[in-house]
């Protein structure tokens, strides 16, 4: 059947466009989109290293908007919420932020996100995937709406060591008294702004949240703010370098959701990722805390450490041995790089009990592309603390102009 003129199949409908995308289209000399919950997504606008660089030198602008939100009020908005998340929904006060993953009955992790607390019954929960179903279900037998609210709200990432200046250059007063994971209002244009003092970047940084219509009059005023502070907008990759740098694990890189899995034991649980501060064993009954009790009591099979290996060669993919001679495998890399600002070659790596307790030393199998032949490397390993870079300028308040 020919679809209607007016109304185009949904299979033949492109990705959709953020409110930026007006300002953002332009700016992007690659050329190279990625998609993102939906949505088209610069992935690189000019160079990485300059992108790279205006996160831990200056300020970038990263487009949020496809971040996935759902707006959930009612009388048990609270209960539900610390029925459904790891963490102690009632110690997050009012105008503050927490980090968060939630469970599936086994204790395995289906996704990490934001939530937002707007007063005694209203939240926000963001999210990097759509998870609307399970909140659903999760949701049956409390008095509480959830609503996903994505397209409502358009948002920026602003990070880096002059954000705070910018902000304040746009009529922001006071921005700078905000703490981390802490939330400010303002208005602009006759539109409500919301501040709050998160990212993604393991700096000094801020999101910002308006309504689409006020999308393109913001944007324009942090532009012209921040000219003469080095502003760049920034795509995924440069934030994924930021973000490995700080120790933040990503859905589908350092771990698969358990709804996704199709393998055995390719789930993770919040101790094996490192989060076991998350959890609040004390709170009550939570999704997967019995399954969660019993880990803590016999131990994780594996664990996610950060890692520093010999050499300036990211092991991307690559596999961890207890030994030199690469005989006993221990575990893998999830992310890697080499850090400019730390000037070290890092990494996040799954490693096998008793391995990521018992060992001080790992090595690691990396392969090098050179002039259309491949070189295999044994390079020696260590387990360092995350994160792997921590400025003093992230948490300091009053926030640094610079």
């Amino acid at each position: 059947m020919r679809a209607n003129s007016n109304q185009r199949a949904h299979y033949l409908r492109p990705l959709l466009t953020t409110p930026f995308f007006e300002r953002s289209q332009f700016l992007v000399e690659t050329d190279t989109y990625i998609p993102w919950s939906g949505y088209s997504t610069p992935d690189i606008f000019s160079s990485v290293e300059q992108e790279y660089f205006a996160i831990r030198n200056s300020v970038s602008v990263f487009d949020l908007t496809p971040m996935v939100k759902y707006r959930i009020t009612g009388p048990d908005a609270e209960r539900f919420l610390n029925r459904l998340i790891t963490r102690d929904v009632s110690k997050l006060r009012i105008n503050r932020v927490a980090y968060t993953v939630w469970c599936n009955e086994a204790g395995h992790v289906i996704d990490d996100g934001t939530v937002f607390r707007f007063g005694a019954n209203e939240f926000h929960l963001c999210t990097a995937e759509r998870q609307l179903d399970w909140f659903l279900d999760s949701a049956i037998g409390f008095d509480v709406s959830v609503v996903e609210v994505t397209e409502d709200i358009a948002a920026l990432a602003l990070q880096g060591p002059t954000s705070c200046a910018v902000l304040k250059a746009i009529g922001l007063a006071g921005v700078e008294n905000l703490k981390m994971f802490e939330m400010g209002h303002y208005e602009r244009g006759g539109l409500p702004l919301m501040v709050s003092r998160t990212g993604f970047t393991g700096d000094l940084g801020y999101e910002l949240w308006i309504a689409p219509e006020g999308a393109l009059s913001l944007w324009d005023d942090l532009m012209a703010a921040g000219k003469t502070r080095g502003i760049r907008p920034i795509g995924y990759q440069a934030l994924e370098m930021a973000r490995i740098e700080a120790g933040f694990i990503l859905p589908n890189v350092d771990f698969i959701s358990a709804a996704h899995t199709v393998r055995l034991r390719r789930e993770s649980t919040p101790f094996e990722l490192g989060l076991d501060w998350l959890v609040a064993l004390e709170k009550g009954h939570f999704n997967g805390r019995r399954a969660i009790v019993a880990e803590k009591a016999h131990g994780s099979r594996r664990r996610l450490l950060g890692i520093e290996i010999n050499g300036k060669r990211p092991a991307h993919g690559s596999l961890v041995y207890a030994d030199k001679e690469g005989e006993r495998q221990i575990g893998e890399i999830k992310s890697a790089m080499w850090s400019p600002t730390c000037k070290r070659n890092i990494a996040l790596a799954m490693i096998d009990a008793p391995y990521f307790t018992a060992v001080t030393e790992f090595w690691v199998d990396i392969y090098v592309h050179r002039e259309l032949q491949w070189d295999r490397r044994m390079e020696r390993a260590w387990p360092v603390e995350r994160p792997f870079y921590a400025p003093e300028r992230r948490k300091v308040t009053p926030a640094p102009d610079r």
